[in-house]
């Protein structure tokens, strides 16, 4: 029955929105789909959400966690301050937001995660704005625009996991479909910063300025007396990732079936099949090492690499099974007779006889309804990945534009007010939704949808497969 797939979901939206923890609901709003169904409880648990969470968990706990240990790394570390600051002292306060947005940016292309993008970006950001008496609204939409926009799924190559989550659907790697992913992350930038110093000039010639000083932000700038390893040094472990990953994926051929060629375990040998995450996995922990070994006298001094290590660890866990219980939930909500009809329409929408614009439909919804840009993908892609790939081979649609199609649109309606990162960012900046999410929604929302959609357009009059 779609009436309780449609109950299921009011009722997931309704928690995430209210902030409750999704590893303890998504079985709860998913067990209630399925008893409305008239399927077991206890079967619909075991069978099929655990497994398949346990499933997800195998697949990208890795990811999850040396990606989370290598963000608290260049936290606590001080290497993601330096690049913030070297940023921000380059461009400085009449450029703050340009500023403030490539400063987010690099860090995320770079590897580090979201949140921690933000705390280091934030006290560089404010002080920028008020020396350039910029209004501190528009602060949230100008970090939100490099660290949630076009780095985390447009860019080709982006180590974020909503880039990788679709490689294990399609069969394709974090470089898919490059000149979409390029053009795509241009337009972004260039119309979310527009917007932003379009907002600016309105806002400052109605009499707004930086408004209410943030007493955080002195004491965050010069926080310690301990000198920073310099931009350049900081930059090298984000490089790092970077570009051993590309070498891993794209210019060394066949390395991940070599190691299964020359292990000793026949019988692993036999039954493993090279994974896409594998070059990810190995850059991250070469980033790793690299940060720990270029800011060993910042660690010595504050004596916190122990913390940082630690804190990665743990915070990773709770990523982790927050998606995962969003992809048992969604393989539940598949297995029911009424997740049938929603199919028949999603797979409907056959505007220009492409896939893309179904799974871009299809993939905002699910992470609008969830808050989650990983948790709506991997639900969308869990239910339909296998059609959305059948369609494409048989329109002979390249399965790379499918993933970046995939990866751009989670990065859309993700970011409704009930996103836990918008939360977060609002926190972080002492602001509130009121006042900052129109244009924190403008750029990290509504930007990213409609430039996919066009792109999608454009692409398909064109015929470009790549």
């Amino acid at each position: 029955m779609v009436l309780g797939i449609i109950l299921s979901l009011a009722l997931l939206t309704y928690i995430a929105y209210k902030g409750y923890s999704v590893i303890l609901f998504a079985p709860v709003c998913a067990l209630v789909a399925a008893v409305i169904d008239g399927n077991a409880i206890m079967p619909s648990y075991t069978e099929l959400f655990m497994i398949n969470a346990v499933t997800y968990v195998k697949n990208f706990f890795p990811v999850f966690l040396l990606g989370a240990v290598f963000g608290k790394v260049m936290e606590d570390s001080g290497a993601a301050r330096s690049v913030a600051k070297a940023i921000a002292g380059t461009l400085g306060p009449q450029r703050g937001i340009m500023a403030v947005v490539l400063a987010a940016a690099v860090l995320t292309y770079g590897g580090v995660s979201l949140f921690v993008v933000a705390f280091a970006v934030y006290p560089f950001a404010a002080a920028l704005f008020e020396q350039a008496d910029y209004p501190r609204r528009l602060i949230p939409g100008s970090i939100a625009l490099g660290a949630f926009g076009f780095t985390m799924t447009a860019t080709p190559g982006s180590p974020q996991i909503q880039n990788m989550i679709p490689a294990k659907y399609f069969n394709t790697d974090a470089f898919a479909a490059p000149l979409f992913g390029i053009v795509g992350a241009i337009i972004i930038f260039a119309v979310g910063v527009a917007w932003l110093e379009y907002r600016k000039r309105k806002m400052i010639a109605a009499g707004e300025g930086y408004g209410e000083k943030d007493t955080r932000v002195q004491a965050a700038v010069a926080k310690d007396d301990i000198p920073d390893i310099g931009a350049g040094l900081a930059c090298l472990p984000l490089a790092t990732v970077l570009v051993l990953n590309f070498i891993l994926t794209k210019v060394i051929k066949d390395w991940d079936s070599a190691i299964m060629d020359k292990t000793a375990n026949l019988a692993l040998a036999a039954k493993v099949v090279p994974v896409a995450n594998w070059a990810l996995i190995i850059a991250l922990i070469a980033g790793i090492v690299l940060a720990i070994i270029l800011s060993g006298r910042q660690f010595k001094a504050r004596g916190n690499l122990q913390t940082a290590l630690n804190a990665g660890a743990i915070g990773s866990l709770l990523a982790i099974m927050n998606t995962a219980s969003e992809v048992g939930y969604g393989n539940v909500i598949r297995s029911l007779s009424g997740f049938t009809t929603v199919r028949e329409a999603l797979m409907g929408i056959k505007i220009l006889d492409t896939p893309l614009i179904s799974e871009s439909i299809a993939v905002n919804v699910l992470a609008g309804i969830t808050g989650s840009a990983s948790g709506g993908m991997s639900i969308a892609l869990e239910a339909m990945g296998a059609e959305y790939l059948n369609w494409a081979n048989a329109v002979g649609l390249n399965p790379e534009l499918l993933h970046r199609v995939a990866a751009m649109s989670s990065g859309g309606f993700d970011t409704m007010p009930h996103n836990g990162a918008v939360i977060t960012l609002l926190a972080i900046c002492g602001m509130t939704h009121k006042k900052s999410y129109p244009d924190l929604g403008m750029v990290s929302l509504v930007v990213p949808f409609l430039t996919t959609l066009v792109l999608i357009v454009i692409w398909t009059i064109l015929g470009l497969q790549f």
